[in-house]
């Protein structure tokens, strides 16, 4: 897409300049004060003595000064040119940053009125940083006009994009750090300009800061030649806008002049979009290159500080202790001129406040960071229009997901004005039967398009590419700026997003105690080409585990779910979709599966989590079961069934419950999770002292751990995934784990007592099965007739 070139910036005035100087030297200040100063001299109103410094020294200097530039020259453009903007701070701890710029606007003391915008205030924001019952040092759902925790770096640019999508009003900042642009989510997500739609999404700049260092070593990017480096980010498609230097006037300049240009830029190749461009726009990124430390001590003890790694953290590390870092300490603080930034009260000055925009438009108090603000319930369709009928239970086979991708459809064909839903994934909506979305929206893509090409579409939105972290970071930009979607993922790789789900399962819970933080939409993960049907990819593509993951997280905010058939899927997916503040993992096959529920029984089913299917047992309800068959997943469900069928035709006297399982947290005891069960009621649905054969779609020793506080845990015998794969049969993949139909009739023997000499013929048959079933897929490559033709006969 080319464009004329914009006429060049008018250059600041010079109180222009002096005021946005004396507004980073106040912002500064503050950060400065926040990680040494307690709250009873924050004006340094008398001369600074031991007893006034925080006994723990905690923070981040390092990257602070480069922090308040940028937010520093951001309020002067958006109020200039009265622009709705957030901005995504990926610098890990620049929290000390971001606090003071919030207070110095207002929108801090609007969140918490306590903290004053005066000298009680200050001291007040001085003492809560890093300290016991304050707030984090890092950039957290606790800071006003932030949607990206700062603490684990490699997030915030796919992040920044998933707020621009679908926000055609909006311009995203981000500012990299150069160490997390080490990192290989970060690198990933350069690309995703190659799906950003100028006409219907909103525009992310980049800001990438470097100052040369991490914790202990140089960064990579800000070593690189500049030549060499610009040549790296015009391949991402950008134009790289420089701004280096460490005298502050000079920065400021730059800086002013290096925002005007990209937001210039920005309007010239959203205008030609308008005009009907097709070509992808290469969007302006700003490298801004400044010392590590800027404006700190720059000598400590006789070793160089400012501009070298060991400005990271805390310079001066022990102020209580030796007079001479207290002494520097002052006069760094002093050196800003506080005198100057606030008055005798403690209040900024006007000259600080002069660029600072008003309302809504200040960085700390847009409404996009608290997307909660802005959501609309989604548009679901009635699920009834599309579940699949069940005369009797086993006398049909659906696709479960490829149904879910009609639901899917119709929730996208419902947004299609408000665009405020998006269905993202690794290159795998059609291999993982969804592609139903297709017939009312394309896959969202700005690069070349060939005539073999199918669905792409610049105003898709269906996101796709070969990068889990960058899905991930993607919806969670969208969900936390007040929008809906779904992660649909192969199941063995959701664990690459792990850390990533740490993250946004630790701001859920965070913001349940923060009223002024409104629930957002649950992050809802589909997990399929599951385990149990992975045989033909082999070992490498079967792992369970991500279940395990989530539910080691805060009780109050993971769900799992294991619908066992098509109608159980609508039904736990029209209550994902519906619900807020959580992150839902649903598991569940694409390959036919046979129906077991018409939707009334479905919905019935979901809402209690788990339940005993009576029409499956052969329990006469005057005397507990002789055993229990439980089971949670479709596969593992399947086997169940067709071990109760094989014990009611060969053991008819003998009395069996089948349990099936749908929310995995119903296992739990009541005080553990909200979904869990009282032990009276698990002992009424399980018994409290009959043999349980449970087979489980994952790691069998989860159901353990989420079961060993109860009664019966002693009777409860777990069959599921023992990390044993290859390539082989579906059927072969059961056997091989001890979780198919013919081991669970042998574990009823072996472990209901009675049975081991009663039934010892059936227990050889079984055994023998086996065998067979060993020989016969070696020499027809496919499963035993009597195991791929099984189907449920009551």
């Amino acid at each position: 897409m080319s464009h004329e070139p914009a006429s060049p910036p008018a250059e600041l005035t010079d109180d222009e300049v002096r005021a946005l100087d004396a507004h980073w030297r106040a912002a500064n200040y503050l950060a400065v004060g926040q990680i040494y100063l307690l709250d009873d001299n924050p004006l340094l109103t008398e001369p600074l003595r031991p007893e006034h410094v925080k006994p723990r020294l905690l923070g981040h200097w390092g990257t602070s000064p480069g922090l308040n530039l940028v937010h520093t020259h951001l309020n002067r453009v958006v109020r200039a040119r009265d622009l709705d903007a957030i901005c995504v701070w990926g610098p890990g701890h620049g929290g000390p940053a971001v606090l003071a710029n919030s207070w110095l606007e207002g929108s801090y003391t609007d969140t918490y009125p306590d903290i004053t915008r005066d000298a009680a205030g200050m001291g007040r924001l001085f003492r809560q940083f890093s300290f016991p019952g304050g707030v984090p040092s890092h950039v957290a759902p606790e800071t006003p006009g932030s949607i990206h925790e700062g603490g684990e770096l490699g997030y915030s640019l796919s992040h920044a994009y998933g707020a621009a999508f679908d926000n055609p009003g909006l311009l995203v900042t981000c500012v990299i750090g150069d160490g997390e642009a080490e990192t290989g989510p970060l690198a990933t997500s350069w690309h995703s300009n190659s799906f950003l739609d100028p006409l219907h999404d909103g525009s992310v700049l980049p800001i990438l800061h470097l100052n040369g260092y991490k914790i202990a070593n140089p960064t990579v990017l800000s070593r690189l030649p500049e030549q060499e480096l610009d040549d790296l980010l015009r391949g991402y498609g950008h134009e790289p806008i420089h701004v280096t230097g460490d005298d502050p006037i000079a920065v400021h300049r730059l800086m002013a002049a290096a925002m005007d240009s990209a937001l210039d830029r920005i309007d010239a190749l959203r205008r030609e979009a308008l005009e009907g461009s097709t070509e992808r726009p290469r969007w302006p990124v700003i490298v801004l290159r400044t010392p590590k430390g800027w404006t700190g001590p720059a000598v400590v003890d006789g070793l160089p500080v400012e501009g070298t790694w060991r400005a990271h953290q805390v310079p001066l590390s022990e102020v209580r202790t030796n007079p001479e870092h207290l002494r520097q300490l002052e006069e760094w603080m002093r050196s800003y001129r506080p005198e100057e930034l606030f008055d005798a009260s403690g209040r900024p000055r006007e000259q600080v406040l002069e660029h600072i925009p008003d309302g809504e438009r200040r960085l700390g108090a847009n409404p996009h960071t608290n997307g909660g603000l802005l959501l609309r319930d989604l548009p679901l369709p009635d699920p009834s229009t599309l579940a699949v009928p069940v005369d009797k239970p086993g006398g049909s086979l659906h696709e479960p997901t490829r149904v879910l991708g009609r639901l899917l459809e119709q929730v996208m064909a419902a947004t299609e004005e408000r665009r405020d839903f998006r269905l993202v994934g690794p290159d795998e909506t059609a291999s993982n039967r969804l592609d139903a979305v297709y017939g009312a929206t394309g896959k969202a893509w700005q690069e070349t398009v060939l005539g073999t090409d199918e669905h792409l579409d610049r105003h898709g939105r269906v996101m796709e590419i070969l990068s889990e972290h960058t899905c991930q970071g993607w919806l969670e930009g969208y969900l936390l700026t007040g929008r809906h979607g779904l992660f649909s993922s192969y199941e063995a790789f959701a664990h690459i997003v792990d850390s990533m789900v740490n993250q946004h399962i630790k701001w859920l819970r965070t913001t349940r105690r923060l009223p002024w933080r409104r629930p957002i939409a649950s992050l809802n993960y589909l997990l399929t080409s599951h385990v149990w049907r992975q045989d033909h990819n082999g070992f490498s593509h079967q792992d369970p585990g991500f279940i395990d993951h989530i539910l080691n997280k805060a009780p109050e905010v993971v769900r799992v779910y294991l619908p066992p058939d098509t109608n159980t899927l609508l039904s736990v997916a029209d209550h994902v979709l519906r619900s807020r503040d959580y992150v839902n993992v649903v598991v569940a096959g694409k390959q036919p599966t046979q129906d077991w529920l018409d939707l009334d029984a479905a919905n019935a089913h979901c809402a209690r989590g788990a339940g005993i299917w009576d029409w499956a047992g052969t329990e006469d309800g005057l005397r507990e079961p002789d055993v229990v068959l439980a089971c949670a997943g479709d596969i593992p469900t399947q086997e169940i069934l067709a071990a109760a069928q094989l014990l009611r035709r060969h053991l008819p006297d003998l009395r069996v419950r089948v349990v099936n399982v749908v929310d995995l947290a119903r296992l739990l005891p009541q005080a553990e999770h909200p979904h869990g069960m009282t032990d009276p009621e698990f002992d009424a649905l399980f018994t409290a002292g009959k043999t349980v054969i449970f087979a489980y779609h994952g790691y069998p020793w989860l159901i353990h751990r989420l079961t060993y506080r109860r009664t019966n845990h002693p009777h409860i015998h777990v069959r599921g995934y023992k990390e044993i794969g290859t390539t082989t049969t579906p059927f072969d993949m059961l056997v091989r784990n001890d979780l198919d139909r013919y081991r669970l009739v042998m574990d009823v023997i072996d472990r209901v007592p009675g049975l081991a000499v009663l039934a010892a013929p059936l227990r050889q048959r079984m055994e023998d099965t086996r065998l067979r079933h060993h020989a016969w897929i070696r020499e027809h490559g496919v499963d035993l007739p009597e195991v791929t033709e099984w189907s449920w006969q009551g």
